[in-house]
């Protein structure tokens, strides 16, 4: 969809937009921009939990007052610390997470293959019957939701097929990243639970005490590595939720300079940062994080942290469940409109292509609605309440604030397109600067 002319610039807004409706396109880009916003929290919740651990501190992970009050401190010292531009804060980014995450992961991942040649022993068996699932339930397959945000961001890079020199590469590049991704994630999966008894693995803070076990094993400190490597992922991951705050605004302060928010959001400082968009984000961050913490309980860090991904992963399925239709929308009933990039090359197959990606998108939306076996069944009710009332706020969002669209847009004195005719839906005119027109959508960012 992005190698159609006039299509390369808006990302899902401009897909969805075109094939299902303006409407259902904002729906799209709000919940790609929304789901990002959620998943602000799991982050937060991981640097509690690596802080707890480096400074001995648990009560900070356990507490919910205190867990609440650290991460309002860490959302809104970034918000505030972005203010005055993003050149030095990009830079501490890129820094935090090449030294918090990067090299901390490429060492646990090396650590374990070297564990696992010198025969030390693994708390799981892995074999032809352990590697599937015991049972088929969704409770067991939510399981599978945190392994879907190993691909999030990745339909931001399509706009730029169309300056490959060979788009048939695109495909296996992505393919390529897909494969390394899902295997640098199983490896670490499997270095926290072959090391850690199941009934010790914290969701948010495992990987930390991952690293221990594995170290006892060379006679290195414990206490000292997991002290350094509990630093060094939060200050990783605190670098990249300071870029989660910049980057994927950008789409919603288009947006809001196009009338889909209220006028005072479509403003920009001095140093061109989008405060109030920022601020918005920040106050959604914090509303969401007050009811996954409180609501969770005490002493119950898993199962907020779970609640989180859940959310997440929800709004960013529901979006690919938009996108794929956006894209069946456009093989049955627009084959007329030229791209410079297929799929496959006979109809068929990317027909089948779509309503594969549709159903797998579908299906995982699906599965977040399932509570973890693992929970108590007390829990497993609080996960449903919490995930329910959280996830039917955020939906709604979007067509609420489409109510006012033509309102907000006349405020800015934009133009509000009439009822298009039928080629004018099928093709968004590069550069247009009507209110249908968002661009400055977020860029592929770093996989969770």
């Amino acid at each position: 969809m992005a190698s159609i002319d006039g299509w390369s610039k808006g990302g899902i807004f401009t897909w969805a937009r075109n094939m299902l409706g303006e409407k259902t396109g904002w729906a799209a880009l709000f919940y790609q921009w929304i789901h990002i916003t959620v998943g602000m929290n799991t982050m937060m919740f991981f640097i509690i939990g690596c802080l707890s651990i480096s400074f001995d501190m648990p009560i900070i992970n356990n507490n919910p007052a205190i867990k609440f009050m650290l991460m309002m401190v860490i959302l809104w010292g970034l918000i505030f610390a972005q203010q005055h531009g993003t050149a030095v804060t990009g830079k501490i980014a890129q820094w935090c997470f090449s030294l918090g995450v990067i090299i901390p992961v490429f060492f646990l991942l090396i650590i374990f293959v070297i564990y696992l040649l010198q025969g030390n022993p693994m708390l799981i068996n892995i074999n032809m019957h352990t590697l599937l699932p015991k049972s088929w339930s969704g409770n067991v397959l939510v399981g599978f939701v945190p392994f879907m945000l190993v691909f999030a961001g990745a339909e931001g890079s399509a706009p730029h097929v169309k300056n490959l020199k060979n788009p048939r590469v695109y495909p296996k590049v992505m393919i390529a990243l897909a494969i390394c991704a899902i295997a640098s994630d199983i490896i670490g999966s499997m270095a926290i639970a072959g090391t850690i008894p199941a009934d010790k693995i914290q969701l948010s803070d495992g990987i930390v005490y991952a690293y221990g076990e594995l170290v006892e094993k060379f006679g290195i400190s414990v206490v000292i590595v997991e002290k350094v490597t509990g630093f060094l992922l939060a200050v990783g991951v605190l670098g990249e939720i300071s870029s989660w705050v910049v980057g994927p605004n950008a789409g919603m302060f288009e947006a809001a300079k196009s009338g889909f928010l209220p006028p005072r959001f479509s403003k920009a400082n001095k140093y061109g940062i989008e405060t109030n968009v920022m601020i918005l984000q920040g106050l959604i961050v914090s509303a969401m994080g007050a009811l996954l913490t409180f609501g969770s309980g005490k002493n119950s860090s898993n199962l907020s942290f779970q609640t989180a991904i859940s959310l997440t992963v929800a709004l960013y399925t529901l979006m690919y469940v938009l996108l794929f239709a956006s894209y069946l929308v456009l093989q049955f009933k627009h084959k007329e409109l030229n791209r410079t990039f297929l799929a496959a090359n006979s109809s068929l197959f990317r027909k089948i292509y779509g309503v594969l990606g549709l159903v797998l998108s579908a299906f995982g939306f699906v599965i977040t609605f399932f509570p973890p076996a693992e929970l108590a069944p007390s829990a497993q009710r609080t996960y449903l309440l919490l995930l329910g009332i959280a996830f039917v706020i955020v939906v709604f969002i979007p067509f609420v604030l489409y109510r006012y669209h033509k309102k907000w847009a006349g405020e800015l004195g934009i133009p509000v397109a009439q009822e298009l005719s039928k080629e004018e839906k099928n093709i968004l005119p590069a550069g247009s600067q009507t209110a249908h027109d968002v661009s400055g959508t977020h860029d592929n960012k770093s996989s969770h």
